[in-house]
């Protein structure tokens, strides 16, 4: 399954990849931020001693940057989509469609979906793109 990027997310990716020596496997632009995926193992080059690698990123982009790392499993993947917050994740298969299950504590709930459901329409986005993974639904 290919991700389909945008010249202006191709962009960003380079610029990123040139800034961290991090290897990105996606990118994903919205209003306020621009999502990194990058390959597991190389959070550490991304972020950069004492974060300097995405303030740098920050500076040049001028909006928030959110790194994520990248996993086979989907299950883990969407584990690190919802850091730092801990969840539990169950993928189910229902009506021929892939659904995952995550399993948070009240106390975050909110923090999990994101104000207008920002954060968990980025999660479902991302799993969508990496793991075919029709909805995610947080309990």
């Amino acid at each position: 399954m290919g991700i389909k990027l945008s010249s202006e997310s191709i962009r960003y990716l380079t610029l990123f990849e040139s800034i961290t020596g991090a290897s990105v496997k996606d990118c994903m632009i919205q209003e306020d931020r621009i999502i990194f995926v990058v390959r597991k193992g190389d959070m550490g080059a991304a972020i950069g001693k004492g974060g300097i690698n995405i303030e740098r990123a920050k500076e040049l982009i001028g909006k928030k940057i959110e790194v994520i790392e990248h996993s086979e499993n989907p299950e883990e993947f969407i584990v690190n989509i919802f850091k730092p917050i801990k969840v539990k994740v169950r993928i189910i298969e229902k009506n021929d469609k892939k659904i995952a299950q995550v399993s948070v504590d009240p106390q975050y709930k909110g923090l999990a979906i994101g104000k207008g459901g920002k954060n968990i329409n980025k999660a479902k986005e991302l799993a969508r793109r990496h793991h075919d993974i029709d909805d995610i639904i947080v309990k």
